[in-house]
């Protein structure tokens, strides 16, 4: 594996599975230091025991515990270089407009919004200390297409995580932090397949319209995240990186 990350110290939110734990695996690949933030704290300290990281239990929901988490991070490592804020629900209480009650609402507005917020609240005047920095925003493709099959505050929370990644990142480019916005398509981890589980025909609806006939596996995710961790991506901020199979792309898609 390229050493893309060598020297550098990433914190994953919700690193203790799904694209989070394979992020954490390819940071950790990639030569970088890697606290793994999770409310699970089995899952988050054996994704950091597997990397030889750090693990922080931690609610991003809680202000004062994001800002822990960052403190943590560079009073242990002495900066911070990436932040890949990721941690998010997608509960099956949240569904149409018409039946999503406001309290599921504002769970997920809070877990998939709000956190995002303190997690860029809380990385960026370290980032500011060390120089440079690069945030990525776990979005969605949702929050650039609709869906019939609609998860109202979900959708709407990750056109949140995308319009806020954008102002970020056109704030802070000429103190050298990079801010974007990862959109994946359907992911194959286990709150995806719970959620489809329960319900094939939604599943169905959603895989027919993927051009490249599947859903998206975490490494795969993970690959893309690394990227715009690296200096590769050096040119890229306030950027919507869609990584979703072909689907926002897509009239028709093939037979």
């Amino acid at each position: 594996m390229v050493q893309r990350l060598e020297g550098r110290v990433a914190v994953v939110t919700g690193g203790g599975s799904g694209i989070g734990l394979a992020t954490v695996r390819r940071f950790a690949s990639e030569g970088a230091k890697v606290v793994v933030a999770d409310v699970d704290p089995n899952a988050g300290k054996a994704a950091a025991d597997e990397v030889g990281g750090l693990f922080v239990q931690v609610d991003v929901t809680d202000e004062e515990q994001v800002k822990a988490l960052f403190q943590t991070t560079v009073d242990t490592y002495g900066k911070l270089d990436i932040a890949f804020n990721n941690a998010g629900i997608s509960p099956p209480d949240d569904d149409s407009i018409l039946t999503t009650g406001i309290e599921a609402w504002e769970r997920v507005q809070k877990v998939n919004l709000t956190s995002v917020y303190l997690c860029c609240k809380y990385a960026i005047p370290h980032m500011q200390t060390n120089g440079k920095g690069s945030i990525i925003n776990t979005a969605s493709f949702v929050a650039t297409m609709g869906a019939a099959t609609s998860q109202i505050s979900y959708t709407a929370s990750k056109g949140g995580v995308l319009a806020m990644s954008r102002e970020l990142g056109v704030q802070f480019a000429r103190e050298g932090i990079r801010v974007n916005a990862l959109s994946p398509g359907p992911v194959n981890t286990l709150l995806l397949r719970e959620l489809f589980a329960k319900d094939p025909e939604r599943a169905a609806r959603r895989l027919v319209h993927v051009p490249l006939g599947r859903f998206a596996e975490p490494e795969e995710i993970a690959a893309a995240v690394a990227f715009l961790a690296s200096d590769d991506s050096s040119f890229m901020t306030a950027s919507n990186f869609l990584v979703d199979g072909g689907i926002a792309g897509a009239y028709v898609t093939p037979l």
